[in-house]
């Protein structure tokens, strides 16, 4: 367990136990949005581990009802200029990469809604447990701001035609689909969540670290090539979305409870 003592008041708690290191994003009231704090609490989390031999695997976690929101567009609003928009993605990017990166398996640990990047950041994961009761969703299209970032990694987990469904309906699928489309690997009930996910965990951690780390990364260096240019290509177009003039309309209308204004 980590010893911080304001743990609770942290935006990402750390436990460490047996092998397995849980990470729980921990603004349960802002849906654990990923505003530049949450992003830079998991990528000092993410490079920690990276050098941590004692850490077998990652389980990703959430606190509340929601897993995560996406980013924050009050946040994002308030850069209002484009390059530091970028900054922003550009951030987020580098952290979503990282987790392909480590050596240790990522388990997303995924209890309620995970909406635009929060879904992204399930399917960045190596592998996801999903409580029955969880939805996802890539809604930005509807507000005028296409989820060109989380569709890099949904697009790299899903058919071709199913993630395009999703990124340009912004429909909400439940846990039995994600399922049968390939966006998470198992999904149990609210209840037995927490178990199913540390039984994965344990059993992936019982196995040799160093045949683990070398097969993923074999795994993912065979199956991603260009993965580093997609994503400085999904970034540009994302912000340039949020910075435009239909970005900025969709943003006050999703703030303010109302409908964006078209012209």
């Amino acid at each position: 367990m980590s010893a911080n003592p304001r743990a609770d008041q942290s935006v990402l708690l750390r436990e460490d136990r047996e092998g397995v290191c849980t990470l729980t994003l921990n603004r349960p009231q802002q849906m654990n949005l990923l505003t530049a704090e949450m992003l830079c609490a998991l990528q000092d989390s993410f490079d920690d581990i990276s050098e941590n031999e004692k850490i077998r695997v990652v389980i990703l976690a959430a606190s509340g009802k929601g897993f995560c929101a996406g980013h924050d567009l009050k946040e994002i609003r308030a850069l209002k200029e484009l390059p530091r928009i970028e900054k922003l993605f550009a951030q987020c990017s580098r952290m979503m990469q990282t987790i392909t990166a480590l050596p240790q398996p990522v388990i997303a640990r995924v209890q309620g809604a995970a909406a635009a990047a929060g879904c992204q950041l399930v399917a960045q994961c190596d592998l996801a447990v999903a409580s029955a009761t969880a939805k996802f969703t890539t809604p930005g299209v509807t507000w005028g701001f296409f989820c060109s970032t989380p569709g890099v990694a949904v697009g790299r987990n899903l058919l071709r035609k199913r993630a395009m469904e999703m990124l340009l309906t912004g429909e909400v699928i439940d846990a039995a689909k994600a399922l049968e489309w390939g966006l998470v690997n198992r999904v149990v009930s609210s209840e037995s969540l927490f178990e199913e996910t540390w039984k994965l965990a344990r059993q992936i951690a019982e196995k040799p670290r160093e045949t683990v780390a070398a097969g993923k990364r074999a795994f993912y260096g065979q199956m991603d090539m260009g993965v580093e240019k997609a994503y400085a290509l999904a970034s540009s177009v994302i912000a340039a979305s949020f910075a435009g003039d239909e970005g900025r309309e969709g943003m006050n209308a999703f703030i303010e409870k109302r409908p964006p204004s078209r012209k």
